[in-house]
């Protein structure tokens, strides 16, 4: 399954790349058959919890150990706690105040942070081309976004919806920070991911029980699909791509996801939801390709096979 892909050595850093950013970028129209009857927190474990029992089941099939000491399980469930807990309630909860184009453009921040933080924990060189390549892609997500981010809030509270985006980008980064340092250890991405997203499916449930959500659910078929689609692919595939990737290249090239994900996203919108191109949304898709191709070139000598 995901491990044979991830894996394979025939699987090249660009084909993990747009994986990830494919499958994700499809995932925001998926979440909102997720909206409604069931709270996000509630939802968000949900889906967490589903795909760490398909990938129980998975190791078990394969017979993969699941043996590992308690300082791993800790590392792990530090990883599960900020990048698929905090993360995405945050997420959720953000957009529950604000615009989703302005929780993608704040998210787009990741990429930026990833570069300084490989550059203060592990010592990464921040190349020239790696920091403009950021820019252009912010700078394209900015313009495509424009419209929607000076468009005024019908409801919510704009700087909680802010400060909630914040939060999550934050720790979106520092669980990519983790995740890179467990791969440094030698601990392999399925398990990891196993673990993780039992660990956050745990922390978010605990989380939503404490905050008096309730634990309903929704029986209908939009729902179950996009449950089983956000569970399968945006979990297991994608973070499944997306963490091999980063220990292939690194958390500050492989963290330009964020800013390639909503141009995917604008890419579902258009065809699904009608939504209309100006000329800004050219411009910004010009500047997010343009960062593509300065962020994933190949680096000479040194580039990963």
């Amino acid at each position: 399954m995901v491990e044979a892909f991830c894996s394979h050595t025939l699987v090249s850093n660009l084909g993990l790349y747009l994986a990830a950013v494919l499958i994700w970028g499809s995932t925001w129209l998926a979440i909102t058959f997720q909206l409604g009857k069931v709270p996000p927190e509630v939802s968000v474990a949900y889906r967490f919890a589903l795909a760490s029992v398909l990938l129980f089941g998975w190791c078990s099939v394969r017979r993969l150990s699941l043996a590992f000491s308690w300082r791993d399980h800790l590392w792990m469930a530090l990883e599960g706690l900020l990048l698929f807990g905090l993360n995405y309630v945050c997420v959720y909860l953000a957009e529950g105040q604000i615009s989703s184009g302005l929780v993608a453009v704040v998210f787009s921040l990741m990429v930026f942070l990833n570069i300084i933080g490989t550059r203060a924990f592990f010592g990464t060189p921040v190349k020239p081309a790696t920091v403009v390549g950021a820019a252009c892609g912010i700078g394209g997500v900015i313009l495509i976004f424009m419209p929607e981010i000076g468009r005024a809030p019908d409801h919510g509270r704009p700087l909680l919806g802010l400060a909630y985006a914040i939060i999550a980008t934050f720790s979106a980064s520092l669980g990519n920070l983790v995740a890179a340092r467990n791969h440094r250890r030698g601990l392999p991405v399925i398990q990891i991911n196993t673990f993780g997203m039992m660990y956050g499916a745990l922390f978010v449930a605990l989380y939503a029980w404490v905050a008096g959500r309730s634990f309903v659910f929704n029986g209908s078929m939009g729902y179950l699909l996009s449950l089983g689609y956000l569970a399968l692919f945006g979990s297991i595939f994608a973070f499944g791509a997306y963490l091999t990737l980063i220990g292939r290249i690194g958390a500050d090239r492989a963290g330009y996801t964020a800013a390639a994900i909503p141009i995917v996203a604008l890419m579902f919108s258009t065809a699904f939801e009608g939504l209309r191109w100006q000329f800004f949304t050219v411009v910004g898709i010009t500047l997010c390709v343009a960062g593509n191709v300065l962020v994933l070139r190949r680096r000479k000598a040194t580039a990963p096979s």
